[in-house]
């Protein structure tokens, strides 16, 4: 007689540090306690809430944060440090009533970031976040509070962006990239959700064992605005929460020897037009910054419909900054161990850190947060008459606001409020925009498989 596992749907616990932060100053737990609005009680439960619900079926923050109302975190302080009461929490968190090992790992790095980011980055008074300049020390001090930065020796990380709802045979293909990668010794840095995100990591970490390398990096790098969507996935053991989306991209391209871009939606796109925007930048001439787009042979006309948008809108330039690669997990590997030598010398030559790339200008256009609305999405110029990079700034911070209406839970509430975003531009652009975001829905890379797509925007030539 067969016997199945019935895993409960709320679990409540007592966990102590699991990876960081063991310790805590008085001021520190009353900051944690606070639970009014903008207090730290309400980030820090969220973000834990979607650490705790990694594997859900969903990507919609507010269906999440309606299913586990009753979830509560409460800080207990012991002589020996401190523990975490939980209750009401996901029940795929747990085994046996024991919460997973990496999750509870992700919970206190949950924990250490939401800490320093408020104690030491927003209230110190030590960055000027208005500057360019001081944007940039203040991720790398994130970085180096989570210890990302001890890494000690040759350039080896690959940083792989791509959707979290691609299908079974772009999953796999992702997993076989990670495992080439793996085996040729590199490390992989991702959004550490599901998807395009997990699969190179579960590939590298085959790679990885087969090649006995001990201490791999799976580095998974996230923001309070994405989490509960795409939770990160329990490969991830370098995890790191930052302040917002334009802080996290920009950890992405300091931390990165090289990045693969897998098929995705407009998350992805925002991803790729921040990269470009960047690449295009005259001071980045010289960077050996190589970036390929890849996917199975079947996703081949995914790459053909971008690169028409990409062409059209910015240029042959920017596309030149693309190196297509289809069917081909092999042949990604070894492009990229064939430019890590390019960037150790670059980084030597110049007296650049191996860990972070200093010298990378990144436009003051996307290093302050775009924050969405109905009147700043409006408000966008998606125009030819500019700068190639200044509209690769004006086209991400538009795909950032499709990301915001799908689903984050403000987002998603404004939606539901006032309607959908209203996007202005040159016909010419407006059309191709509008091939390209058809082309996702079709291909259901705006949700999850199975979950029915209302655009949250509406385009006006």
């Amino acid at each position: 007689m067969e016997t199945s596992i019935v895993i409960p749907d709320f679990v409540d616990a007592r966990i102590g540090p699991r990876g960081s932060l063991e310790n805590l100053s008085q001021a520190e737990i009353e900051k944690l306690l606070d639970s009014r609005a903008g207090g730290l009680y309400p980030l820090f439960r969220k973000c834990a809430l979607a650490v705790l619900n990694s594997g859900s079926e969903t990507d919609n923050a507010k269906e999440i944060f309606d299913r586990y109302k009753d979830f509560e975190v409460e800080l207990v302080r012991q002589a020996w440090g401190i523990k975490l009461e939980i209750k009401n929490a996901p029940g795929q968190a747990f085994v046996d009533g024991q919460m997973i090992r990496g999750m509870k790992e992700h919970v206190f790095a949950v924990l250490r970031d939401v800490i320093f980011i408020s104690n030491e980055i927003i209230e110190s008074g030590r960055f000027d976040l208005e500057n360019p300049a001081a944007i940039t020390n203040a991720v790398f001090h994130i970085l180096r509070n989570a210890r990302i930065l001890d890494y000690k020796a040759k350039p080896n990380l690959v940083v792989c962006w791509g959707g979290h709802s691609i299908g079974e045979a772009e999953y796999q293909y992702t997993k076989k990239v990670g495992y080439e990668l793996g085996l040729r010794g590199m490390d992989v840095c991702t959004g550490c959700g599901p998807g395009a995100m997990k699969g190179p990591m579960k590939g590298a970490t085959i790679g990885h064992a087969k090649q006995r390398i001990v201490g791999g990096r799976y580095i998974g790098l996230t923001e309070p605005g994405i989490i509960a969507a795409e939770p990160p996935n329990p490969i991830v053991n370098q995890l790191v929460i930052m302040p917002d989306i334009e802080k996290r991209l920009e950890a992405f391209v300091r931390m990165a020897h090289g990045i693969v871009v897998f098929p995705g939606g407009v998350g992805t796109a925002e991803e790729i037009l921040y990269l470009l925007g960047m690449l295009l930048e005259p001071a980045n001439a010289a960077q050996p910054f190589k970036v390929v787009l890849t996917g199975p042979r079947d996703s081949a006309d995914y790459f053909v419909q971008f690169s028409r948008f990409i062409e059209g809108t910015l240029g042959k330039a920017a596309m030149d900054k693309l190196h297509i690669i289809v069917g081909d997990p092999a042949e990604v590997a070894r492009f990229m161990v064939s430019t890590m030598e390019q960037v150790r010398d670059f980084r030597r030559n110049h007296n650049d850190s191996y860990n972070y790339n200093w010298l990378l200008k990144v436009p003051g256009g996307f290093q302050h947060p775009f924050e969405v609305t109905h009147e700043t999405m409006r408000s966008l110029r998606l125009y030819r008459d500019q700068p190639a990079h200044e509209l690769a700034a004006d086209l991400r911070r538009a795909f950032s606001g499709i990301v915001t209406g799908n689903v984050k839970e403000n987002g998603v509430r404004a939606i539901e409020k006032l309607g959908p975003y209203e996007l202005t531009g040159d016909a010419s652009v407006m059309k191709l925009l509008d091939e390209l975001l058809a082309a996702f829905v079709a291909q259901k890379r705006m949700k999850l498989p199975g979950s029915a797509y209302k655009p949250c925007y509406r385009l006006v030539a």
